[in-house]
């Protein structure tokens, strides 16, 4: 019996078409260019949050301007703004129930930043506490895990700094939804395989995978019950690396860009201690090596941006995640102890 979660990875591109046209855009850009803020402030619960630092990469990156993430309690448990004056807030929900981001957008509001909310319920109390609102369109999502929203909000991000200026960036998304529908056709089974008997797991990702990493690591423990955390390929070589065995399989996201070397590194070390590491992204072909010096390669969609590729890498995780919360008996769609809005301040 196909899951919620299933049907609604399945809906993740045709979501993404509908996100790289979307009219509310062009507002958004035009405000942000007349304002030219020196800082990005992002808040974001849970995947929200990880789309945030995706977007944070992309901002950095392209503008050379800083962004942070907002810590909500600073505002609602210690009565200060998350943003100051002149400065662009973001918030980012599927929901826009959460009080802890309505709270921080209203306090950034009244401080006099800029208030955007990527949000996919756009009659929400969020949207009702910004000035700008960009729907995310990718319709009710009822499953617990968030999978298409995930994927609608960084190719919100996306879009977003296409049109302020990335023109990289601007040439690659068009084709960006046809690529989404060819990575759902993409078999990880042998990481999935592995994740079924693992006491943990890790994922790693650097630059514009570091939010994906910490994405999939959420949804190991949301759906799977499995501790698992999401580090950068760069801090799992320091004190992280001493929890990884034989038990606790490594996935790595890998985009070929200046990150790549090291993130070679990460996975010829794992590869030579004998560690259960696998690898996706540009350049790990189809089998085991690949480009990446070693490890078992999952195959991978190339896409025509390097920052574009760790969204084509949520798909078949995602779709590996839930057949084995299937092969462990558990619901994807309602998993123990979680709800699909969480309310907290």
């Amino acid at each position: 019996m196909t899951s919620l979660m299933a049907a609604e990875i399945a809906e993740a591109p045709a979501v993404a078409a509908r996100g790289l046209t979307n009219p509310a855009l062009a507002d958004v850009v035009g405000a942000i260019q007349a304002l030219d803020p020196p800082l990005l402030v992002l808040c974001g619960r849970g995947s929200s949050g990880h789309a945030a630092s995706y977007l944070r990469h992309l901002w950095e990156v392209a503008w050379g301007r800083p962004a942070t993430i907002a810590v909500p309690s600073i505002t609602t448990l210690y009565g200060r703004s998350p943003a100051p004056a002149g400065s662009l807030f973001v918030a980012i929900s599927q929901s826009g129930q959460s009080p802890d981001l309505v709270q921080c957008a209203e306090a950034a509001r009244t401080a006099g930043a800029m208030t955007v909310a990527l949000v996919n319920v756009a009659d929400s109390p969020l949207a009702a506490a910004v000035t700008h609102v960009v729907p995310l369109l990718a319709g009710p999502e009822r499953s617990v895990a968030a999978t298409k929203s995930v994927v609608a909000a960084m190719v919100a991000g996306a879009a977003l700094m296409a049109r302020l200026g990335d023109t990289a960036l601007a040439r690659a998304l068009p084709a960006l939804p046809e690529q989404l529908e060819r990575a759902l056709g993409q078999d990880w089974s042998a990481w999935r395989t592995s994740l079924i008997s693992a006491r943990g797991a890790f994922i790693a990702g650097r630059g514009p995978a570091l939010g994906p990493a910490r994405e999939l690591a959420l949804k190991l423990a949301e759906c799977l019950g499995l501790p698992s955390a999401g580090y950068s390929s760069a801090e799992l070589r320091h004190g992280p690396r001493g929890a990884i065995t034989g038990q606790t399989p490594v996935l790595v996201l890998r985009q070929a860009d200046p990150s790549a070397p090291g993130t070679d590194a990460l996975v010829a070390s794992l590869s030579a201690a004998g560690e259960p590491v696998f690898v996706a992204g540009d350049g790990t072909g189809g089998g085991t090596g690949g480009g990446s010096g070693g490890g078992i390669a999952l195959p991978t969609v190339s896409t025509d941006h390097s920052a574009l590729a760790p969204i084509a890498m949520l798909l078949p995780a995602y779709q590996a995640i839930e057949a084995a919360a299937r092969e462990l008996g558990r619901n994807p769609d309602h998993p123990r102890h979680l709800s699909k809005v969480t309310e907290t301040v």
